[in-house]
């Protein structure tokens, strides 16, 4: 019985696989500078100030929907809105702050 060219993913279990991923390897994109090569992963200021503002958009955005649900009487979507507010507003901080 002869079987077919190996394809990816479909290794027999405990047989390393080019590509594979390995227990504990890094997850690309990390948040975190690259000291040991001189490398500065961050956002340049100004891309840091561009998002931050689109960030207050969507937050006012945010709000308004919220202000407008609880007004009109949908306690749930006001309170939900409200919170995507607050969140928006975080992470906006938190772009900046980087």
């Amino acid at each position: 019985m002869t079987s077919g060219p190996a394809t990816p993913g479909s290794a027999t279990p405990g047989s390393a696989t080019p590509g594979s991923a390995t227990p504990g390897s890094a997850t690309p994109g990390s948040a975190t500078p690259r000291v040991e090569d001189g490398e500065d992963d961050r956002r340049p200021l100004i891309e840091r100030i561009g998002l931050g503002a689109i960030a207050v958009v969507v937050a006012i955005l945010f709000g308004a929907l919220s202000i407008a649900s609880l007004a009109g009487g949908e306690v749930f979507l006001g309170v939900m809105a409200g919170i995507g507010a607050l969140m928006t507003v975080w992470a906006a901080g938190s772009s900046l702050r980087r």
